[in-house]
């Protein structure tokens, strides 16, 4: 429920009560992030909200890549990642991809927290101990002026209850930017850039990050999680990169 809904108050509340609040509510409300429309009681319009890429419905249950029946893909069986699950809100494509973007480089942190309810919603009846931001390095951090995983990850530990963990892991390596390089050299080139010192036993965990595309950092970042003790830990993210032609149209990991 956005702030503008809770203003305007419930069926039950006295005339004058919500007349304040939708006074309120007008004051404060906002223009669509995505088309402009006037007066939008959220973050994004209803229209655009269904117009969010969704992920195909049948998927790999561990890496969210789709596949025909919904199992296991070739690579997780291959090889399997550190990490036991993966729920992704949104496929990374347009527009949803200008959203991301727009909050991650545009500082615009009203979009960070429309996402994290996202994220709620998607992990509502998912049991975990922890959530754990995926961390960025101090030097990354200074030059952005926040970790885009942790402003996900508040409203989920808000709107959940569940604890959250923002320094249980450090990124002790600045590593280069993981886009421009090839699938083998992504995984050298964050092998051993986390840290961790907690005891992890028994813990179920849910890893947020924004975009998951290899997944090489977040796969490094659970096998350190893991090496502390985590039973399991599964990736939450707001969208995944898919092959090109493998976006599919069908009902999304997520809601909106």
């Amino acid at each position: 429920m956005s702030i503008l809904t809770r203003l305007k108050g419930p069926p039950g509340a006295s005339a004058l009560a919500r007349r304040v609040g939708g006074a309120l509510a007008r004051l404060l409300a906002d223009d669509c992030q995505l088309c402009g429309q006037h007066d939008c009681d959220d973050t994004l319009c209803p229209a655009c909200r269904a117009d969010l890429p969704r992920l195909p419905p049948s998927r790999c249950p561990q890496c969210a890549l789709p596949t025909p029946l919904g199992e296991r893909c070739g690579r997780c069986l291959r090889k399997a990642p550190h990490f036991d699950r993966t729920l992704a809100a949104y496929a990374y494509d347009f527009p949803l991809d200008r959203l991301v973007q727009s909050f991650k480089y545009g500082h615009r942190l009203a979009l960070g927290d429309w996402l994290g309810r996202q994220l709620a919603d998607l992990a509502r009846n998912l049991p975990a101990d922890l959530i754990v931001p995926m961390p960025l390095h101090p030097s990354r951090l200074r030059e952005r002026g926040f970790n885009q995983a942790l402003e996900l990850a508040r409203p989920l530990h808000a709107l959940r209850g569940i604890p959250l963990a923002p320094r249980l892991c450090r990124r002790t390596r600045d590593t280069p930017a993981q886009a421009a390089l090839p699938w083998r050299a992504r995984v050298a080139n964050v092998h051993g850039a986390f840290h961790c010192t907690a005891d992890l036993s028994g813990k179920h965990l849910l890893l947020v990050d924004d975009v998951m595309t290899t997944g090489a950092s977040l796969d490094e970042c659970a096998r350190t999680l893991k090496l502390h003790g985590a039973a399991s830990v599964t990736l939450l993210v707001a969208a995944r990169a898919l092959p090109p032609g493998e976006r599919g149209e069908g009902d999304g990991a997520g809601s909106a």
